[in-house]
C-alpha cells in the first residue's frame, strides 16, 4: 500500500527562491540514498512563500528510514533556517480520481 509525505512550508520572505533550490537539493539527495523515490513542490498563489511538498512512499517503514537518514538530517536542518513554520505529515490515500 503506498504512503504518501506531505509538508506544508512557510518560508520567510524574499526566500522563497533560496527555499525552492533547497529543496531541490533535497530531493535530488533523496533520490540517490532512495532510487524510486518521487516528490512534487507546490506554491500557493495568494500566499507565495507557502509551498507545500507531497510525495508516494512504498511503506511507512521506507519513510522512517528517510527521515531518518544523515541526507534528511542534514538538508531539512539547512532548510530550517529559512523558514517561519514547517509541519510533515505521512498520510494514507483516501479516493482519488484519475
Amino acid at each position: 500500500m503506498t504512503v504518501y509525505t506531505v509538508g506544508i512550508w512557510i518560508v520567510k520572505a524574499g526566500r522563497e527562491e533560496d527555499f525552492v533550490r533547497a529543496w531541490q537539493e533535497l530531493g535530488d539527495e533523496t533520490k540517490s540514498d532512495f532510487p524510486n523515490a518521487r516528490g512534487t513542490l507546490v506554491r500557493d498563489r495568494e500566499q507565495t512563500n507557502k509551498f507545500i511538498s507531497f510525495g508516494p512512499w512504498e511503506s511507512t517503514e521506507q519513510i522512517e528510514q528517510w527521515r531518518a537518514s544523515e541526507t534528511f538530517k542534514v538538508s531539512v536542518g539547512k532548510i530550517r533556517e529559512l523558514l517561519e513554520d514547517f509541519t510533515p505529515h505521512t498520510m494514507d490515500l483516501a479516493a482519488q480520481v484519475r
